[in-house]
């Protein structure tokens, strides 16, 4: 799909350059797990993006969810005890290898910190839960891979003519691709299906705290600039009635997303006409009588 991007010195560090999205930081995705959420496999539809488990980026990342794994109760934790042998947290109970990494364990059909349908504490990432209960965003304590999804962040150096680089950090959708060869077999996935653009805030607002945490509070606040003048130049492509710039201006899914929404509105409207008719006609009727 085609997207604008938007280029820009990181303000922290003269050696680096943010490469950003703006079709998709503009857009209205919004996580509906609970809430129409498909899952990634139509038949664990509960499991949202939980059922493969998460990888771990590296130590610090593995040995922040340890520690908040140690903390979790019973009440809060359906799988706690899986992960526990002779009273001890193991590190062996909880997680596994997969391709020369580690990632949680994956018990009864997903991640081992997903609890299910019916548990007491309630139903979906018990990392999550408790840091709302404790008041905390969840990027302190979930892992990198499950608070970022479905934003990516890459880097790649890039030499210039002149034999100089910089480092590129790419902010962008974690889109089907991202998850591998295997993405493209996944069931449903929010990203780009219009059933998630329906967020009242576009991405570079409802996703602060994690944009912020991958860029620096400085950087952000210079995103925040170039999302606003997109969504400017969006509004100016709407008044003019030029949709045929919008695919390239506006994520798909969102656009989808309004389309369906318009189209709910006008038909409201044509069925509140109607009856707004029949209930004219009735009072007509009746005044005749008289």
């Amino acid at each position: 799909m085609p997207r604008i991007w938007v280029e820009f010195p990181d303000p922290d560090d003269a050696g680096q350059r943010f490469r950003c999205d703006l079709t998709w930081l503009t857009s209205s995705w919004m996580c509906i797990y609970g809430n129409g959420c498909q899952g990634i496999y139509a038949d664990r539809p509960d499991d949202g993006c939980c059922t493969l488990g998460a990888h771990f980026t590296e130590d610090a990342d593995y040995e922040r969810v340890a520690a908040v794994a140690a903390e979790l109760g019973p009440d809060e934790w359906q799988y706690r005890d899986a992960a526990y042998r002779k009273g001890l947290l193991r590190k062996e109970n909880w997680t596994e290898p997969e391709d020369g990494a580690t990632k949680t364990k994956v018990v009864d059909g997903a991640c081992i910190f997903l609890n299910r349908r019916g548990f007491p504490g309630g139903m979906g990432c018990a990392l999550h839960q408790h840091a709302v209960l404790q008041g905390l965003p969840p990027t302190s304590l979930k892992p990198d891979v499950c608070w970022q999804l479905p934003i990516r962040r890459s880097y790649r150096t890039v030499e210039l003519a002149d034999k100089s680089s910089y480092l590129e950090v790419t902010i962008t959708e974690y889109d089907r691709r991202g998850w591998g060869p295997g993405g493209h077999d996944l069931d449903w996935y929010c990203s780009g299906n219009p059933e998630a653009h329906v967020g009242r805030e576009p991405v570079y607002r409802s996703s602060k705290v994690e944009l912020v945490d991958l860029m620096g509070a400085a950087a952000y606040e210079e995103l925040v600039l170039r999302c606003e003048a997109h969504l400017r130049a969006v509004t100016a492509a709407r008044r003019i009635g030029n949709r045929k710039l919008l695919p390239l201006l506006v994520h798909p899914a969102t656009l989808a997303a309004q389309d369906v929404r318009s189209a709910e509105r006008a038909s409201a409207a044509k069925v509140e006409k109607r009856t707004a008719a029949t209930r004219l006609g009735k009072q007509g009727k009746k005044r005749s009588h008289r």
